[in-house]
Order: structure tokens, then sequence, then C-alpha cells
């Protein structure tokens, strides 16, 4: 496992995104936990999750509770595993994604998810979704304000634009570690704020990675995309290895700050990505696969 640098502290080049484990189509429990535990005998240090993952209506911070009794069933040293939830979102009975970035909800949000990962503070905290009826200003600050308490050690945000980046960086300073955005090979929109995250040397978490290669856990499905990106699954037959890998590799070349969190739903799947944290891909692979 190579590792990068997110916030000053060292973590796995790629980690494990814990949403499937929690949402529709979820494994048993029993599965669950060995999917963590593998990720973790595979060198990742890096667990994603969000106190709204969970199936609709039902068990909010289903997914934090399942990462805390991963970490406390494991028979290994979990001291440097940095544990990122996020905080501003609900799932309701219909299923849809709400959004609530009021100061008041994301304060009671990082006590509750406190207590289901049962930690003294939260490693990475990360505002879920800027909610365009509150202002961003006044989300941020409920951050900032979680960091002056002792409650969260880290702080990042998720699904922002440049704009927004720079508006939080006016606030936090350097105590902004993060970012978290879709991006994979077929969801590319968030170039400028890749960019900008390598300049400022924030860390660059793409969430749903493998688009394009896989489907989204959101599709219900782990099935190859049908075409499309014929140049990943070509370099993945010359090479032995999944396309999976391949776009993880592909992914961690795009910048030093990049630490994709492909999501899981079986030990297997999981090793095969943590390998991709060592396979780097020649200057030829790249301008097959399409740099940015």
């Amino acid at each position: 496992m190579r590792y990068r640098t997110l916030g000053g502290l060292r973590v796995s080049a790629v980690g494990l995104g814990a949403m499937p484990l929690s949402i529709e189509n979820r494994p048993d429990e029993a599965r669950a936990l060995a999917t963590v535990h593998a990720a973790l005998d595979a060198g990742v240090t890096l667990l994603d999750t969000a106190d709204s993952y969970h199936l609709p209506g039902d068990e909010p911070g289903h997914n934090e509770r399942l990462v805390a009794r991963a970490l406390a069933s494991y028979g290994g040293d979990t001291a440097d595993v940095l544990v990122a939830t996020k905080g501003g979102r609900g799932r309701p009975a219909d299923g849809s994604w709400t959004v609530n970035g009021s100061p008041r909800h994301l304060k009671a949000a990082a006590e509750a998810s406190l207590k289901r990962l049962g930690v003294a503070a939260i490693g990475l905290y990360q505002l879920h979704k800027p909610d365009p009826a509150v202002p961003f200003e006044d989300s941020v600050g409920a951050l900032r304000e979680l960091l002056d308490e002792g409650k969260v050690r880290l702080v990042g945000l998720s699904n922002t634009d440049t704009d927004q980046i720079c508006r939080a960086r006016a606030i936090l300073g350097d105590r902004l570690v993060s970012v978290q955005n879709q991006y994979s090979p077929a969801v590319r929109d968030s170039d400028p704020e890749l960019r900008l995250c390598a300049e400022l040397g924030l860390a660059f978490m793409p969430w749903s990675p493998l688009g394009g290669i896989s489907r989204s856990s959101l599709d219900g499905s782990s099935e190859l995309a049908p075409e499309g990106f014929d140049a990943f699954h070509e370099v993945a037959r010359e090479r032995g290895v999944s396309p999976q890998r391949i776009c993880l590799a592909w992914l961690l070349s795009l910048s030093p700050t990049v630490l994709p969190i492909p999501g899981s739903g079986r030990p297997e799947t999981i090793r095969d990505s943590a390998a991709a944290a060592d396979l780097v891909l020649s200057a030829v692979e790249l301008a097959r696969l399409g740099h940015y």
C-alpha cells in the first residue's frame, strides 16, 4: 500500500467507501464486517461513511455504527485508521436524499455521529452537500465551531464547486483539508475542483470513482457498464488485472492529492481496489486512458 497526505495525516492512497454496506442491496452484517476487515488487512486506513447511509427512513447512522463495530472487532491495530463521516443530508421513507445545512442541524448531527462512532473526536467531518436554503458561510461556520470545540479534528466539503471551496477556505484557512466530489472516467465535471485542490494542497476524494467502468452503488448494480471506455478494459487485459484497478490507478495519476474511495460490498472487491495503490501506469497507458 502506498500512502498520501490528508490534513497532515498519512493515509492509504485508496480508501473504502462504506456506503454500499448500508443502503439498498446491502450485504448481511457478517459479509459487511468482513469487507471492512479485508480493507484493513490490505492496508486501507481511510474509511468513508455518513449519517445518511442507511435504508430509506430506517436506522439513521446505520453505516457509522457498522464501521464502529468493524473497527472494534478487528484483530489488528486500528490506531492509524481515519474515519471520515458527513452530515447535512437525510434519507426519508420515500428514498429521496434531503439536504439540511443549518448550523443547528450540523452540530446535532456531529454529536450523534460522535456517539455512534464511539470516539472522543471525529477524525474528518464533512459537509455532505451545501444547502441552498442556508447561507453557505453559516454552514461552514458550524464546522469551524465544531473544530474550535474539539469535537472534530479535521473538516472537509462534499459536492461543492470552486467558489464554495474558496469561500470555505476564507473561513477555515488551513483547517479545511479535503473535498469529496463525484469524479470518474464517465463524470469529469469536477475537473476545476480537482485542479484547485491540487493547487491548494487539499485532498480530493472522488466518490463513485468507477463510473464508466462499473455502475455506482446508487444504481443498485455492480455490473460492468456496457460501453464507452474500452481503453480501460484493454489496458486491464494487457496488465492481467481488473479494469476497476486500472481506473483507480488512473485516478491516482491525476494528482498526488487524489484519494479515491471506491465503494465495496465484498472482501474480494476491496482487496482488488486496494491493490491499485501499487499499480503505476506508464505515460503511454495514461495517454490511451486520457489524462485530465
